[in-house]
């Protein structure tokens, strides 16, 4: 597993002013983007085992993460 955090700058290169640009825009785009970054830092904090849960848990919170990036991917696509 890798300790490096997700980022959205990482997971969509390229895409930053799009991604601000919906932010701004849409205020569920931004709820979406907030959840990402929740995620995405209780997933980092249990990979690095700062706040380390059950392999269940941790696996259940990638499946989210994931879900909510084929989200926003499908979002920055205008579908």
């Amino acid at each position: 597993m890798s300790n490096t955090p997700h980022t959205l700058a990482d997971e969509f290169p390229g895409a930053g002013e799009t991604i601000s640009k919906l932010k701004v825009a849409d205020p569920d785009f931004a709820r979406l983007l907030a959840r990402y970054d929740e995620v995405n830092d209780q997933v980092h904090l249990a990979e690095t085992n700062i706040a380390p849960v059950d392999q269940l848990t941790e696996t259940e919170l990638r499946k989210e993460r994931l879900r909510i990036k084929d989200a926003i991917s499908q979002a920055l696509s205008g579908n």
